[in-house]
């Protein structure tokens, strides 16, 4: 079912994506004797956010998480991107290996991967955790050389101690290894609140997806 879901997301926004890039002076042609030069299609950007239930905004409207935020945000400046929301609840980093070429069947032109959460939940072993995550950019870069990379950084619940201080320097790592952008902490200021997050303690509410949406903007604006 997740994956079903997931297909149906993904073409949505596909569908949206190829009516944006549509010619619009082909609707309204001139009628004097001097024709308007005719103007080339913007030609649209993709930027998929590759993630768990973070990204796909768990048990919210798509249209509150912080990618459709961050569309909204990019479309106020007129600027030639679509968001690709790739989220999928439950996404373990080997999930996110499984599902990665079939993902990148759709040209990517910003990739932002959001992933490793539900590893340290379940507390697998580290070095799994950054192979996993090394091995889904390593199959971006070589399908798409031009790809600009975002990495999303997370943390580990603090009682699990020195396993919680290791996970989160893989991010940092992996961002210098692949001279990508890093946000440090996607949950950055809501982490925690529970004025932030839903009954569980573990996903934003709708006010928590504003803040992560800025959070992650403060990263994503300068690659664009």
């Amino acid at each position: 079912m997740k994956y079903l879901l997931f297909i149906v997301a993904l073409l949505t926004a596909t569908a949206a994506c190829n009516n944006e890039t549509g010619d619009s002076t082909s609707q309204a042609p001139a009628t004097g004797p001097v024709q308007a030069e005719n103007k080339a299609p913007v030609v649209r950007k993709n930027i998929l956010f590759f993630g768990n239930s973070l990204t796909a905004a768990y048990q919210l409207p798509p249209e509150k998480g912080f990618t459709a935020l961050i569309q909204r945000k990019i479309d106020s400046l007129q600027l030639p991107y679509t968001c690709i929301n790739a989220g999928l609840s439950g996404e373990t980093t080997a999930d996110g290996v499984s599902r990665i070429d079939w993902v990148l069947e759709q040209h990517v032109d910003v990739f932002v991967l959001e992933l490793g959460g539900n590893d340290a939940l379940r507390g697998l072993p580290l070095a799994e955790t950054k192979k996993n995550l090394q091995t889904i950019l390593d199959r971006v870069k070589a399908k798409y050389p031009d790809c600009k990379i975002v990495i999303a950084g997370m943390m580990a619940p603090p009682n699990l101690g020195a396993y919680a201080a290791d996970f989160r320097k893989i991010f940092p790592a992996l961002a210098k290894a692949n001279r990508a952008a890093l946000i440090p902490f996607l949950l950055e200021g809501v982490g925690g609140d529970p004025a932030l997050n839903l009954p569980d303690g573990i996903h934003p509410n709708e006010t928590g997806q504003k803040i992560v949406a800025e959070t992650v903007w403060k990263t994503l604006q300068p690659v664009l």
